[in-house]
């Protein structure tokens, strides 16, 4: 057991450390800061104790001390104790302060360092903090004093370095800082930029020169968490960029959720560039009756169909929770409605015997009405409440069956407020649900949503958003039709301002 302080570098998930997520993922207890993205919180066991302790300029809510203390305390306790800290530790991230007190009290401890955004931050902007033809040095500077007191930097040192120069920290200031740059002889136009929310959906970068930048960054109303560049580097911004290039760079997308865990959706629209807001998901309670009932008669069945992950998941995990054997099932077939379910079921150590081309209830029915041999009955182990086209097929077909609730939505309202966005992705019926009945200050009637198969774009449609059904029933299909959609978009708008 130990207190371990991790860098969880600038705010992509990606650039955690293979070493920083291995700590996150066995943590008892996790301290983080503001800056730590909500990609990596998810990342946290459910069981563990989470302490916010962020801080803003000027606003201390857990002052350091505390912080401290919390260290100490639930590190004396024998606890897997993570100090998540945007960044790294080291690089004005005080890690030197909350290692003293740990070590008066001989708690072991590691430090894992973490990716400074003083090296992110210019590089998500087009930005290399060295070139051999512009500057063989880079010096990464704070501009935030201690106590909030001015900060003592030595401009002249800077100017005779002739090196880039990385300000932390300083949006605040950042007309001091550029105003003692030229008084130390600094070329008014030597090239300077600010960036904003570096290396997430939501950066934003201004360009221009020491004198040019204090107002450029005021019009544009840049704020905290910002990062300052200075030198020749920044001239290349335009021509090395390649964030703000990815495909849906700028665009809101509220991805839908009716399950806990990562959304894998949302990994992928990241990765084309895209800011997504994922509501809260749903939780799901398991239905003991309905249970009780399909294991009591599971010698009846030939066939198991299961509709979701979810229902894979309760399903294996109550069996072993009554200590059934596995092998209680070495007769049944297994059906799944698509490919995530397929794999949810191969996770169990078992294999599916049918999964139809096209994902969805229909097609799972047609399937298995011609597979079903007479006299063979399927348990369908599915939601309360689910989707009435996979037991009408069964049933027109003639197929005996029983459809079980093994597990229930408790829908917890949140009424969460996820402001303007592009498009809205739901691949369940239950992620409808869930986004129509918690998203507050969204107009379901004018919102446009793609969704993976007919049935969910069916259970959209009865809420009025337009549904538009994803080329492929498929993770990446949908965020392919996204793509286009917003390409298609972009060249609409721009065909538009060009004839205006």
């Amino acid at each position: 057991m130990a207190v371990v302080l991790v860098g969880a570098g600038p705010g992509d998930l990606g650039l955690l450390t293979l070493k920083g997520y291995e700590a996150v993922k066995n943590a008892d207890v996790v301290l983080y800061d503001r800056f730590v993205g909500e990609d990596i919180l998810a990342l946290m066991p459910r069981e563990a104790e989470l302490i916010n302790v962020g801080k803003n300029a000027g606003n201390h809510p857990v002052p350091q001390d505390e912080i401290n203390r919390l260290l100490l305390d639930r590190g004396l306790q024998g606890l897997n104790v993570v100090r998540l800290k945007g960044g790294d530790p080291y690089v004005f991230g005080r890690g030197g302060e909350e290692l003293e007190l740990l070590i008066e009290h001989n708690v072991p401890f590691e430090v894992v360092p973490g990716i400074t955004s003083a090296i992110a931050g210019p590089a998500y902007a087009g930005i290399p903090v060295t070139h051999r033809n512009y500057a063989s040095s880079f010096h990464v500077v704070t501009g935030h004093g201690k106590n909030n007191e001015p900060t003592n930097i030595d401009y002249s040192a800077l100017a005779g370095a002739k090196g880039t120069l990385v300000f932390l920290m300083g949006v605040g200031a950042l007309a001091s800082i550029c105003d003692g740059c030229l008084k130390a002889g600094m070329d008014p136009g030597r090239p300077a930029a600010v960036v904003e929310n570096a290396t997430t959906p939501k950066q934003r970068k201004v360009e221009g020169t020491l004198s040019t930048l204090p107002s450029l960054a005021a019009s544009h109303n840049i704020a905290s968490p910002a990062l300052i560049i200075v030198g020749e580097v920044s001239s290349l911004s335009g021509r090395y960029d390649w964030f703000s290039k990815r495909p849906l760079f700028g665009k809101r997308v509220a991805v839908g959720r009716a399950t806990p865990g990562a959304s894998k959706l949302a990994l992928r629209l990241k990765e084309l560039g895209c800011e997504t807001i994922e509501l809260a998901p749903a939780r799901f309670a398991p239905n003991p009756n309905g249970l009780d009932r399909a294991f009591a008669g599971i010698n009846s069945y030939s066939w198991v169909a299961f509709t979701s992950a979810t229902g894979v998941d309760t399903f294996f995990e109550s069996l072993a929770q009554r200590r059934i054997d596995i092998r209680t099932l070495a007769h049944l077939k297994v059906a799944c409605v698509g490919s995530q379910t397929e794999k949810a079921v191969e996770k169990w150590g078992l294999f599916a015997d049918y999964c139809p081309s096209v994902f969805n209830g229909a097609a799972l029915g047609k399937g298995l009405s011609g597979l079903a041999k007479p006299g063979e009955k399927v348990l369908l182990a599915r939601a309360k409440d689910a989707g009435s086209d996979l037991p009408g097929i069964l049933a027109a077909h003639g197929v005996e069956f029983d459809d079980i609730p093994i597990y229930e939505k408790a829908y917890s309202g949140g009424d969460a407020d996820i402001g303007a966005i592009d498009y809205a992705a739901f691949t369940s019926s239950s992620a409808v649900d869930w986004f129509a009945q918690n998203a507050a200050g969204v107009d379901l009637a004018s919102l446009d949503a793609v969704c993976i198969g007919e049935s969910t774009a069916a259970k959209a449609r009865s809420y009025g958003i337009n549904a538009i059904l994803s080329d492929e029933a498929t993770i990446e299909g949908v965020a392919e039709k996204i793509k286009e959609l917003c390409v298609w978009k972009s060249g609409q708008e721009g065909f538009a301002q060009a004839t205006s």
